[in-house]
């Protein structure tokens, strides 16, 4: 068995972002290094079913990055 990654939610939404753009999933995986695909494809279901945690982290995420335009 592999060793366990967690990322960061950042790379978590430029991949979702990246993949709604139409980018190909393997493009994705390469520019983000993700390990597996399967993880990008459980981070765009939550998305598409509008889980809570992936919105939150959308909100604290837009948040975070508006104020560090300021």
């Amino acid at each position: 068995m592999g060793t366990r990654v967690s990322y960061p939610v950042e790379v978590k939404l430029k991949a979702i972002e990246m993949r709604l753009a139409g980018v190909p999933v393997k493009e994705v995986l390469s520019q983000l290094n993700i390990r597996n695909h399967t993880q990008l494809k459980t981070w765009m279901t939550w998305y598409k079913n509008g889980n809570a945690s992936i919105r939150t982290a959308c909100r604290q995420a837009i948040f975070v990055w508006e104020r560090s335009r300021i």
